[in-house]
């Protein structure tokens, strides 16, 4: 049976072609499916086990990275993406998309998200926009599709990626349920600072997973 996948578009979103094709040639079959078609019908979710949040600058970043998207994402599909999630759906957030899935409250766990969050993407610790290639480190993880200590270089470019927790006591919680999937290094794999860490996120933690989503 093919995996479907949808991949959600908004104003100022790019790349979401991009996205589909990658999708397509992983073996998926990928959707092109604008937010407020979800929001009118929320079912859609039901077919699919893949959903992706592309990268993009999501209704200009007017008021902060993602915060837009996210919030309507959380007033509007809140219930039908915590359930997508629970059922082992899997959520991916590129770039904004995955500064957008901060401000859903999703990577809080269940039950843990909404407004009270402990979890949220800061402004870059340099104070101003970075654009580089980095490399990353695969840590081993729920997310099962990633080799554990792979090196990689990617391409980053955000004025705000400074993943921050509200106490010590969040970020030993996602630590022990295998949700730090990448973290920047240098290039041989040792620990980063300035600029290799390009934007000063705690622990150097580059992404982290929806609980549920490697189920």
């Amino acid at each position: 049976m093919t995996t479907q996948a949808i991949v959600l578009r908004t104003a100022g979103t790019n790349c979401e072609h991009e996205t589909a094709l990658a999708l397509e040639r992983a073996g998926a079959k990928a959707q092109l499916l604008h937010l407020h078609k979800l929001e009118a019908e929320p079912a859609r979710l039901d077919s699919a086990s893949i959903l992706v949040l592309p990268g993009g600058f999501s209704y200009g970043d007017d008021i902060a990275a993602g915060r837009v998207l996210g919030h309507e994402l959380r007033t509007f599909l809140g219930t039908q993406l915590s359930a997508f999630v629970e059922r082992g759906g899997f959520v991916l957030g590129v770039c904004n998309g995955f500064q957008a899935l901060v401000d859903t409250g999703l990577l809080e766990g269940p039950g843990k998200g909404g407004p009270a969050r402990s979890i949220a993407l800061s402004a870059n610790e340099s104070g101003h926009y970075e654009c580089r290639w980095v490399t990353l480190r695969n840590e081993p993880s729920k997310c099962t599709w990633l080799e554990p200590g792979m090196l990689w270089p990617v391409p980053v470019a955000h004025g705000e990626g400074r993943l921050v927790f509200k106490d010590d006591a969040t970020l030993a919680r996602l630590k022990a349920s295998g949700q730090v999937a990448l973290r920047y290094v240098t290039a041989d794999g040792g620990s980063a600072s300035y600029p290799e860490l390009p934007n000063g996120s705690t622990d150097a933690i580059a992404r982290r997973l929806v609980e549920a989503a490697a189920r």
